[in-house]
């Protein structure tokens, strides 16, 4: 089993501006993305839909290691 880890800016800045979010749903992205890039400086995005905001996607950011949590939104201009 993977251990995921969140960054202290996930923890101190995602969570405060969007609390709506749960750190379950971004594993679960994680773990079943509909679409995965590499992002400048080494880090990773990943989107998936999330059923309990409606299947709207949302995109999850990770370090390089693909188990640390660094940012997650509403990816309003997602086309899968």
């Amino acid at each position: 089993m993977r251990q995921y880890k969140f960054t202290v800016y996930f923890e101190n800045e995602v969570l405060r501006k969007r609390p709506y979010l749960k750190k379950e749903w971004c594993i679960a992205v994680i773990e079943h993305p509909i679409r995965v890039e590499p992002q400048e400086g080494r880090r990773y995005r990943f989107w998936g839909y999330v059923p309990e905001l409606k299947n709207r996607p949302l995109r999850v950011v990770t370090l390089e290691d693909k188990l640390t949590v660094h940012n997650a939104f509403l990816d309003r201009g997602f086309e899968p």
